[in-house]
């Protein structure tokens, strides 16, 4: 992707909307990283699913992740091909590696499998 693309104030307020929530903002941290099922997430934020659900969908819904289902499970990914992925990953690359939240996040996945 082009990364002189630019991005109506529309679109750019949509986009800083759907990352304004520490939740979906650490999934989209994580989803640079790798695709995650929702059973994952579920236990990596300590979250109810449909709660985890609600975010993904706003997530979705903005175009900012593509959703892909094997069998009974489905795996989120973020979108590299929305246009405002510059502007995520530029924003996404701010957060500290260390930020406490989001290792907890981590540390919280290793146990986690889906199966």
């Amino acid at each position: 992707m082009d990364s002189n693309v630019s991005i109506g104030v529309t679109h750019m307020t949509n986009c800083l909307k759907a990352l304004s929530d520490q939740t979906r903002l650490i999934m989209m941290k994580l989803f640079l990283e790798k695709e995650y099922c929702v059973c994952e997430l579920v236990d990596m934020f300590e979250m109810s699913q449909p709660s985890i659900s609600q975010h993904l969908g706003k997530l979705k819904k903005a175009g900012f992740v593509h959703e892909n289902r094997k069998g009974q499970w489905r795996y989120y990914s973020i979108n590299t091909l929305c246009p405002e992925f510059e502007t995520i990953r530029m924003i996404l690359n701010q957060i500290d590696k260390e930020d406490d939240l989001l290792k907890r996040v981590q540390h919280n996945g290793t146990n986690v499998s889906c199966s």
